[in-house]
């Protein structure tokens, strides 16, 4: 039982520590065949995250709504209308997941693969 303790309170210490502050980058692939650059420009600040993602440098949207809670990382960005949500894990300085795009009555769904820049 003790053992078990020691445990959880490391688990809760090693979460209290992470912070995905920094510049993120790796692949967006639409599943269509095709793959695309992503990067992510992340502040946290407790559990809240705000920055930036996008293709590039030149071209990156702002975070309207972004979270961590434990391993999972959501964000959310609106650009002319088209919004869209990631769905993310994190493992170490990896971030792993989904992007659902909403626009014009059509949803469509692309896989995100990024880690932290040195």
């Amino acid at each position: 039982m003790k053992n078990l303790f020691v445990c959880l309170l490391l688990a809760i210490a090693l979460w209290a520590d992470v912070d995905l502050t920094g510049k993120w980058s790796g692949t967006f692939e639409p599943g269509d065949g095709q793959s695309g650059t992503a990067l992510l420009m992340l502040t946290q600040t407790g559990t809240e995250i705000t920055g930036s993602v996008g293709p590039d440098e030149d071209q990156r949207f702002s975070i309207q709504k972004g979270k961590i809670e434990g391993d999972k990382v959501t964000l959310e960005v609106e650009n002319e209308g088209h919004k869209m949500h990631f769905a993310l894990v994190l493992a170490g300085d990896h971030l792993k997941g989904e992007a659902h795009m909403e626009a014009e009555g059509q949803t469509r769904t692309a896989k995100i693969d990024v880690t932290r820049s040195k």
